[in-house]
């Protein structure tokens, strides 16, 4: 044999050894060159705990200054039944921080405290972004620069846990006690972004010393939780290093943040356990059962227009089927409200429901204990709970490429006989009911077509 075809041979027989391995040790390209179609499964007997309300979290930024921006959608954010809402930019937007004649600090708490009782209304409490800086404290006159004095800065902190968790404080007329209890003080926002100040981990870590200070010195307070750092993603050093800081200067941190904006919904998962596994090392032993909070979440951080669409939906539906299950306290959506210009919201300037928000409340449907799901797919994923009489199903086909459109069997199993109605709810507002189902054997088996980046709720109930 020539030396010509045994190198030939010799290749060829590494490609056939080294390929396959290769696709194994990759599955999303195999996932997505050999897609597997979904043939959804629920055991009605195999129900777990409570479904997780980790996703009822949303988020408000700095779209308009001065103004109480949540006002005209209150009834629309309540309908989500939210557990917190964060708030940004309190303190450059809401003309709080002044000074006197003699140039003593002046604190005006009537703006803040209007989108405050904004968020008590819609049944929420409040997550507050500690920024940025007031100019009358700053030391450049920029809303991201260090202040001139940090006891002032330090006092500020203070005085805003004292208004917004003291056990004497009475709100909005009637707000005190429970709900002033558990509130986050959230110190900063994205500090590595050069937007909001570009800060070092160094300086970074001088503002969470004093900010700690201000926390530790604020009497006549509820419960309240103090942490960060917020970044733009999950980065190792910024967490591990705060983590030392923390230790060795003997501060307080009750909470660990992080923002997260992915198309890939894989990644908030694996995000959360790259985390729990930097926590695994024996000198972080304190803070692995710390509350993990993904502070703002979404399709993309700048603004793009897929957010409003039916894939920013799906991404939405499909994001939260993944980190729902993981060990986290809350993942804020970003975010409730546009401005005046389209931006990220979930809700258009003037309160119009966009398809995140029609997704979004899907999600309340799921009530009771959560089912056990089998036969998902490469792109349709499901969430199932039983509640009573009912059982309700989340469906959503999330292709970011837009072209997987499935057929969709949807079996179950081990129902109690008797007559049900069914009713599939397509995300843009089209309703299929069917009556009069009777079930004498225990199984129901329907399809279910799912054109891409659909969401569907189904409801079963027996009548």
């Amino acid at each position: 044999m020539s030396l010509k075809y045994a190198i030939i041979i010799g290749v060829i027989i590494l490609i056939i050894f080294f390929l396959p391995i290769y696709f194994l040790l990759n599955s999303t390209y195999l996932s997505l060159a050999f897609p597997v179609k979904a043939n959804i499964v629920i055991d009605t007997k195999k129900a777990g705990g409570p479904i997780p309300d980790k996703w009822k979290a949303l988020a408000q930024g700095g779209e308009e200054r001065g103004v109480s921006m949540l006002a005209n959608v209150i009834p629309q954010t309540a309908a989500l039944y939210p557990r917190y809402i964060r708030l940004d930019h309190i303190y450059d937007y809401y003309d709080l921080v002044n000074r006197d004649n003699r140039g003593n600090l002046q604190l005006n708490w009537q703006k803040l405290d209007a989108t405050v009782c904004d968020i008590f209304h819609t049944g929420a409490k409040p997550f507050f972004s500690l920024g940025y800086m007031p100019s009358v404290l700053s030391s450049e006159g920029s809303p991201v620069s260090k202040p001139k004095k940090w006891d002032e800065w330090a006092f500020l902190v203070q005085r805003t846990i004292e208004r917004y968790s003291g056990t004497n404080t009475r709100l909005c007329g009637q707000i005190s006690g429970f709900w002033l209890t558990n509130i986050y003080y959230e110190v900063w926002n994205e500090p590595d972004l050069e937007t909001f100040g570009g800060w070092s981990q160094s300086d970074y870590q001088e503002l969470y010393f004093y900010t700690s200070h201000g926390a530790q010195n604020a009497a006549n307070v509820n419960k309240f939780l103090l942490g960060g750092p917020a970044t733009t993603s999950l980065y190792r050093n910024w967490i591990t290093r705060l983590l030392d800081f923390i230790k060795n200067n003997n501060l307080r941190l009750d909470f660990i943040s992080w923002h997260h904006y992915s198309k890939d919904t894989q990644n908030f998962s694996s995000q959360i356990q790259e985390l729990n596994s930097w926590l695994s090392s024996q000198e972080y032993e304190a803070y692995r059962s710390l509350p993990k909070i993904i502070s703002e979440w979404g399709y993309d951080s700048d603004p793009n227009p897929i957010a409003d669409s039916n894939i920013g939906a799906a991404h939405t539906i499909a994001s939260i089927r993944n980190f729902l299950r993981e060990n986290i306290e809350l993942a804020f959506l970003f975010e409730i409200k546009d401005g005046p210009t389209p931006r990220w919201g979930i809700l258009s300037y003037d309160g119009k429901e966009k398809p995140r928000y029609s997704a979004l409340k899907f999600l309340n449907q799921l009530q009771g204990n959560e089912l056990m799901i089998e036969g998902e797919g490469t792109f349709v994923k499901a969430l199932a709970s039983t509640a009573q009489n009912t059982i309700n199903i989340v469906l959503v086909n999330y292709d970011p490429n837009n072209k997987n459109t499935e057929m969709v069997p949807v079996s179950f199993y081990n129902l109690e006989p008797g007559t049900y109605a069914m009713n599939t709810i397509y995300v843009d507002g089209r309703i299929i009911p069917v009556k009069n189902i009777k079930i004498p054997g225990g199984t129901l088996q329907r399809s279910i077509i799912m054109p891409p980046n659909m969401v569907i709720a189904v409801e079963l109930i027996k009548e």
